[in-house]
């Protein structure tokens, strides 16, 4: 497995564009704010989306081309979520998709859409039909960056990434772009992530494939503690690889789940690191707890703890936060076993203060990445989760983000 160039595009057989429609205010080349993702032929869709009961339009419209498995192109416009808004946002929805598929050898119901941005405005349907017209005016497989920059909202960096492997012989690609930086603290991923494969992947088997991937990953971070309206992960296999079709039960299998698990992790965390206002990257490590489940409850108890992300920002070693939260996570473990540790630096040992030098523990924190281990006694659960801190600057970002 390696790392190549091309994002979104990288797999054989998808076209990308990113234009500026005036939806987002500012030059164009600053402020591209609709993109679209095309497969030259018909591809297999899957999609993971926010458990948020104030779903947007969008997002119903996906869960029903997913529950039928088959799409074609997904377009995806930053600036306005599409949110709250009511049975015109539904037919907004309904007419980009007629939109963009008018001409194209496929139908409306084979486009997904997304949209990210303030909620509670109507979008502004001349602008989206523009938008359209320009993308597909511009579709290439070399477009994929501006795809990626297109769907920015507080990203400060746009974020694709794609990977190649061989199975059988043959290569196989998975190419990925992803935007958010606030609303993150899933129930499902607080982002939206796009994912494309070349892969011959059975229908059937991709939507386990992916809810996996996005459990492990995108659902095992935090930024702020707030569930976007809009969240959505799509995952389009288009089968134009020479590799034979990936089963449960052939030795590809295994071999391709890795690799959809690393591009998810690996999204995930840039989404954590260029968080809002973040100075910080936190990868909490649990382990001896009951359960893999008990383990993702006390990681996700300190990394969500606003004392603990004030801490980290701080670069205050304050363990009692630390402990603090593990102990209200609703996990059944004796205190007198609790060790936790800054790196290498262990500052609790038995539930108890550590012997430990307060210089050594700070000059940890002061590090732009660390972690902390946090052992619970002898159990087999255990859990990974990443956090960034909370800072002036994120204040900032939310305070006037409408104004």
């Amino acid at each position: 497995m390696k790392t190549i160039p091309g994002g979104i595009t990288a797999p054989i057989g998808f076209r990308a564009a990113g234009v500026h429609a005036g939806i987002k205010e500012g030059s164009p080349a600053d402020n591209l704010d609709c993109a679209l993702v095309v497969s030259t032929r018909p591809a297999y869709v899957a999609g993971v989306f926010t458990q948020n009961v104030m779903k947007s339009p969008p997002v119903f419209w996906n869960q029903a081309i997913c529950q039928d498995g088959e799409a074609q192109a997904v377009f995806i416009n930053s600036g306005n979520a599409n949110a709250a808004t009511g049975e015109q946002g539904r037919k907004d929805v309904q007419a980009t998709a007629v939109h963009v598929a008018n001409g194209a050898k496929y139908g409306s119901d084979k486009v997904c859409i997304c949209s990210t941005g303030v909620i509670g405005v109507p979008l502004p349907m001349r602008r989206i039909e523009h938008g359209i017209d320009d993308c597909i005016d511009s579709l290439s497989a070399q477009r994929n960056l501006d795809a990626a920059k297109a769907i920015m909202t507080t990203d400060t960096v746009p974020k694709e990434y794609a990977i190649e492997l061989e199975l059988a012989g043959k290569r196989v690609r998975i190419g990925s772009m992803a935007k958010g930086s606030g609303m993150i603290n899933p129930n499902m991923a607080t982002m939206i992530c796009i994912i494309t494969t070349d892969a011959n992947l059975p229908k059937d088997i991709m939507p386990s494939l992916l809810k996996s991937a996005v459990d492990s990953s995108f659902n095992q971070m935090c930024i702020d503690n707030d569930m976007s309206t809009s969240d959505t992960v799509l995952l389009f296999a288009n089968e134009r690889s020479e590799c034979p079709e990936i089963t449960p039960d052939s030795a590809l299998y295994e071999p391709f789940v890795h690799a959809l698990n690393h591009v998810c992790e690996h999204m995930a965390k840039w989404l954590v690191k260029d968080g809002e206002g973040a100075t910080k990257f936190v990868e909490i490590a649990i382990k001896g707890a009951p359960s893999d489940d008990d383990a993702k409850a006390v990681a996700r108890a300190i990394g969500n703890s606003q004392l603990c992300k004030t801490a980290f920002f701080g670069e205050d070693p304050n363990w009692g936060r630390f402990a603090c939260a593990a102990g209200y996570a609703g996990v059944d473990f004796d205190p007198q076993d609790l060790t936790i540790a800054l790196n290498d630096v262990t500052i609790c040992k038995n539930g108890l203060a550590a012997d430990y030098a307060e210089d050594d523990a700070a000059a940890v924190m002061q590090q732009s990445e660390f972690t902390i281990h946090v052992a619970l006694g002898g159990g087999p659960g255990t859990a990974i989760f990443w956090t960034s801190d909370l800072s002036h600057e994120y204040v900032s970002i939310n305070a006037d983000y409408r104004t």
